[in-house]
């Protein structure tokens, strides 16, 4: 899969497209849907397939500060959408000048003028061009004046809810990572690097890893059951997510104890996988207790597959 950043990259003898638009946070099973569709399309159209996105977060740039956090990094997202099998992905710079782009002017000279588009595939939700005001409405108005397919792909129900970003991020954040797992098609995973921590928990007899998240968490805080992945390999583990509230600390910590597993993880890069909640944060009224009760977490994640 090819990735032009910029429309100045963009060659001017590139063949047609069917292109996907979206931002596509987290490559969930709905943005799934529509990049697949326009693979579908493209192929039997015979012309390219292509995912147009973006890079910032629109809410990034118009709400500063209250902006959505990010599910996926701009590289996870790139790497998930070549799964979908489109031939490539054009990566545009969000800002409040494209922002300003009336949303005709959008079609016409961006995604008709610019990228070639054939064919244009959006998602149920989704907005484009000054004041949000194009859709999938929109594109089929302009299809038969300006001579393109318009497909608008409905939304794809899980759990009868209409899979979307904002539903993983509110599911992440009650805690409930088996859901998200279920609109994403995958685990919620963060990605970062072990660092030296208090060495509270090998204290206790149940040594962890402390990771330094890529990017903000959108998980809420208490005790997973995961799966942290370091130099090509995959480890069970118990993740703990919280300020260790037993000892009286108020900084959040990413802490991950690896089942069956010995070795040094100091300086790795790792990958994270959040499979399900086991419980919330607690504070103990000993240290014998806390211990107690990690020993409880273990059991639990061993019984559930980890």
């Amino acid at each position: 899969m090819r990735i032009v950043r910029g429309l100045e990259s963009f060659p001017p003898d590139a063949a047609p497209s069917a292109i996907a638009l979206g931002v596509f946070d987290g490559v969930h099973l709905g943005h799934r849907a529509i990049l697949g569709t326009a693979v579908t399309r493209a192929r039997a159209a015979g012309i390219d397939a292509l995912a147009c996105t973006f890079d910032r977060h629109p809410g990034d740039v118009l709400q500063p500060g209250r902006a959505p956090a990010i599910i996926t990094t701009l590289d996870d997202r790139l790497a998930l959408i070549a799964e979908t099998g489109v031939d490539g992905v054009v990566v545009l710079e969000f800002t409040r000048e494209l922002a300003a782009i009336e949303p005709e002017a959008f079609v016409k000279d961006i995604l008709l003028g610019r990228l070639r588009a054939r064919d244009i595939v959006v998602g149920f939700n989704h907005r484009f061009g000054r004041g949000a005001r194009g859709d999938a409405r929109l594109l089929e108005s302009l299809a038969a004046r300006l001579g393109f397919q318009a497909h608008e792909v409905p939304p794809l129900l899980v759990d009868g809810v209409p899979v979307s970003s904002s539903e993983i991020r509110t599911a992440l954040q009650r805690g409930d990572a088996a859901a998200a797992a279920r609109f994403l098609g995958r685990p919620y995973a963060i990605a970062g690097s072990v660092t030296v921590g208090a060495g509270r928990g090998r204290s206790l007899g149940f040594p962890t890893a402390n990771i330094e998240p890529d990017r903000p968490l959108l998980v809420a805080r208490g005790v997973y059951r995961g799966r942290l992945e370091a130099d090509a390999r995959r480890h069970p583990c118990v993740v703990n997510v919280g300020v260790r509230p037993t000892f009286g600390e108020r900084t959040l910590a990413v802490e991950a104890h690896l089942l069956d597993f010995t070795g040094d993880l100091y300086g790795r890069p790792v990958r994270l996988d959040f499979l399900d909640r086991l419980r919330d944060e607690m504070r103990f009224g000993s240290v014998d207790e806390l211990r107690a009760q990690i020993a409880r977490d273990i059991a639990a994640a061993r019984a559930a597959g980890g």
